[in-house]
């Protein structure tokens, strides 16, 4: 095994479905300690990646290392130090919770389980409902089980598939308080999400589309790879502004921001001027710094059309 400073350190990873091609020459080098995310529109790839990491998927090119061992053939050595959480729950409703952490810790055969199972309770705040049936509980509640499942063997790599998709924000604030706490304890963590607040949590930012690996790097680096610029437009009529701002070329994007619009563009001279022809009395133009939405946008309209076949 090695020393490498590195949790994963793979180049060229790829994989084919027959001949359909999903993934294609992703290069990474996650350092260890650190959170990772992975962002990218559906169907990109991140799933399909995540699972060659740790060895659930076989890669069909590509080499690399992943914890110390061959992505090739040691993804046996590699699952049993990885936790793995899915986007959808899958443990067991007919089991308390308790239940559900004691069937695990057998399974990974670990030891002094009614001990362990009471500090994984507490620590994750399940204690008071221990006894409560995985089946009645809310999303906030599985996740937060599910999240105790996976690091009860206290794995070196935890590999987290959109793990928040449709919790509530309280929830998700507390699972990343959770997240950062495991960090700080030495666990490297690479997760898959489309919020924007939590990408910006993460150490570093990989985004995939088309299979590909676009960018990588912080929230800062990102939005400096796309040249994106925004204004924030504010006053009145401004649905009427955004329909005509939608038409004009130095424009790749209208949202509404509150009360006012963001306007975003990688052209800055051209985008202002456009905005002043067409900005009427009363409305005004602030800049504004672009945000990781702006960029994430901006890297969709770069990446255009998906070229892969699913015929």
């Amino acid at each position: 095994m090695s020393d490498s400073v590195f949790a994963i350190d793979v180049t060229g990873l790829g994989k084919d479905f027959g001949d359909k091609t999903v993934v294609d020459g992703v290069d990474l080098r996650l350092p260890k300690g650190q959170v990772w995310g992975f962002l990218g529109p559906n169907g990109s790839g991140k799933t399909t990646t995540i699972r060659m990491l740790c060895g659930l998927l076989q890669p069909t090119r590509g080499q690399g290392r992943c914890l110390g061992f061959d992505v090739l053939s040691q993804s046996r050595e590699i699952k049993l130090r990885t936790g793995y959480m899915t986007q959808k729950f899958s443990f067991w409703d007919d089991l308390t919770i308790r239940e559900n952490l004691q069937f695990v810790a057998r399974l990974h055969g670990l030891k002094s389980i009614p001990s362990l199972v009471d500090t994984i309770l507490e620590k994750l705040g399940l204690a008071h409902r221990q006894h409560q049936l995985a089946a009645s509980l809310s999303g906030g509640w599985k996740q937060r089980l599910a999240l105790a499942a996976v690091t009860m063997a206290k794995p070196q790599l935890l590999l987290l598939d959109e793990p928040t998709a449709g919790v509530d924000p309280q929830a998700r604030r507390d699972f990343w308080d959770e997240i950062q706490q495991l960090t700080s304890d030495g666990m490297t963590v690479l997760l898959s999400t489309h919020y924007m607040d939590e990408a910006e949590r993460c150490d570093q930012i990989v985004y995939l589309a088309n299979g590909h690996l676009l960018a990588r790097g912080s929230v800062e680096d990102i939005i400096r790879h796309t040249g994106i610029y925004t204004y924030h437009i504010q006053g009145r009529d401004l649905r009427m502004l955004a329909q005509q701002l939608r038409l004009q070329p130095e424009v790749a994007n209208v949202s509404y921001f509150g009360s006012a619009l963001h306007v975003s563009g990688t052209d800055q001279p051209a985008l202002l001027q456009r905005l002043q022809g067409l900005c009427a009395q009363g409305q005004r133009i602030i800049d504004a710094p672009p945000e990781l939405e702006d960029a994430f946008i901006a890297l969709m309209q770069q990446a255009g059309k998906d070229q892969r076949e699913y015929n």
